[in-house]
């Protein structure tokens, strides 16, 4: 699980049976190792879906169906694509 310092709990962290990639609050007493190069990676993904939300209609999720959903992600994702080219 790869997650933002405000899910730094101990029940949260204890109940996953995952690896949990989830740096230390700064005020922690005893802070915990975490990948710091796992982490990092989480920045591109949340940057997608940044921009993916640009698009109103998967902002807002008008299509019912599931399939109809992917098949726009994944055409947004091809236009975010080929405007980077």
């Amino acid at each position: 699980m790869v997650a933002a310092r405000g899910y730094d709990s101990d029940p949260l962290v204890a109940a996953r049976s995952t690896c949990t990639v989830i740096p230390p609050r700064r005020k922690r007493r005893h802070p915990r190792a975490y990948d710091v190069a796992r982490y990092a990676q989480r920045h591109p993904v949340e940057r997608l879906f940044s921009r993916l939300k640009q698009f109103r209609r998967v902002a807002t999720r008008y299509d019912k169906l599931d399939a109809h959903f992917l098949a726009f992600v994944q055409l947004a994702t091809t236009v975010l694509w080929l405007r980077d080219c």
